[in-house]
């Protein structure tokens, strides 16, 4: 009995999109690969995912090169308080600074030190080959086609008028 009545409930869910569901899982696997390679990455030059994720939001988020602690929590997808922690931790480790706001003296203001900056700058190149070998394989997961770099695309274009 039990099985009519489970059939009858599977009858009337529709059926999922196979392939949308494989190009997902892939998606979502590759995805995974490159936030591990981070996170290894980070460990390993001496500072916590979470700070390098807070490197990145302060030199980038806002394209001042700076950003408060509002911002932070937006780019980092965390609570106003969790971020006020990271970033305390973050000035006790000499990776940013921060300062009041010359127009209201309310909000903070973080900054990059040199240190930080220079730990940003390692990071980022490692992540960049990363990115650029699992970029292609992430477009074809979401079902959007892959091109190559603007540069090997140029090489290709240069060695066939030769």
């Amino acid at each position: 009995m039990k099985s009519r009545s489970l059939s009858r409930i599977n009858r009337k869910i529709p059926s999922p999109d196979e392939a949308l569901i494989r190009r997902l899982a892939r998606f979502r696997y590759h995805l995974r690969r490159f936030l591990r390679f981070s996170e290894k990455a980070a460990r390993t030059a001496g500072v916590t995912p979470q700070q390098h994720q807070l490197l990145l939001g302060v030199a980038g988020h806002t394209g001042r090169g700076w950003a408060n602690i509002g911002e932070l929590a937006e780019f980092l997808q965390e609570r106003h308080n969790a971020v006020v922690g990271l970033v305390d931790r973050a000035v006790r480790s000499g990776l940013v600074r921060k300062e009041p706001s010359e127009r209201d003296r309310r909000f903070v203001c973080v900054h990059l030190t040199a240190r930080g900056a220079a730990l940003l700058g390692r990071l980022s190149q490692l992540h960049r080959g990363e990115a650029e070998r699992l970029a292609p394989l992430l477009l074809a997961a979401s079902g959007t086609p892959s091109r190559p770099p603007e540069s090997k695309r140029r090489g290709k274009a240069a060695n066939s008028e030769s």
